[in-house]
């Protein structure tokens, strides 16, 4: 029989911590099967101030859910926020690696990572990128190059950087409230992808979160993030 899986939110806000846990279906879908809400403490303007009172406040959302569902959670996806987060354009170019010119994706991954190679603040970290469009051979446009064939492959990308010394204080409170850290994802775009619809993206939309401490914004066209702001 296979084993359960399960996969688990944390929102660390201003006035509130929320856990959410859900189960994984065979499918690939998921049920929620519990939710946890506490006051939050050690927070302002979506960082952490005081990491004893953030540690102890993520502990008590945990053992809400926890008591709820009879299910110990042990690693969680984890929200970022803050001013400290900002964005900015890139481009990345790279030749196609196969003889036959194929675009593979490692190709793919390369280009990604060729967009990448700006400079950064020491104080910063890249937390996410996201591609926009492809351009192979002069042709723009291209949202999956995969498969196609080419010699010179570019892409347009949206990277989110955020404060080195705030995300390794919010990853201190995590792992010392007994999480392992599956991945951070900035606030505005994980609530994007719960609230957006596919067609409402391709219009183009902007998402605006009000928060206590923080207002976040995350602007869509024809699929692609173009900005990002808290």
């Amino acid at each position: 029989m296979a084993k359960e899986q399960y996969i688990v939110g944390l929102d660390i806000g201003t006035s509130s911590i929320r856990v959410v846990q859900a189960k994984v279906d065979q499918a690939g879908g998921f049920s929620v099967i519990g939710a946890g809400e506490v006051a939050s403490s050690g927070m302002r303007r979506g960082v952490i101030v005081d990491i004893e009172e953030s540690v102890s406040a993520i502990s008590s959302a945990l053992e809400k859910v926890e008591r709820m569902t009879g299910v110990p959670v042990a690693s969680a996806n984890v929200s970022v926020s803050g001013s400290h987060v900002s964005s900015l354009s890139s481009h990345g170019v790279i030749a196609v690696s196969r003889a036959d010119g194929e675009i593979t994706e490692n190709d793919i991954v390369r280009c990604i990572d060729a967009s990448q190679a700006i400079s950064i603040p020491q104080n910063k970290e890249v937390l996410h990128v996201f591609p926009k469009n492809f351009m192979l051979d002069g042709q723009a446009g291209i949202k999956d190059p995969l498969g196609m064939s080419g010699i010179r492959l570019e892409v347009d990308t949206i990277i989110v950087q955020a404060g080195l010394p705030f995300i390794k204080n919010l990853t201190r409170a995590v792992m010392q409230a007994g999480l392992e850290i599956e991945d951070l994802i900035l606030a505005p775009c994980a609530a994007a992808e719960a609230v957006l619809s596919k067609r409402q993206k391709d219009l183009g939309v902007c998402l605006v979160d009000l928060g206590a401490g923080t207002t976040s914004m995350a602007v869509y066209e024809e699929g692609d993030l173009l900005h990002t702001n808290v």
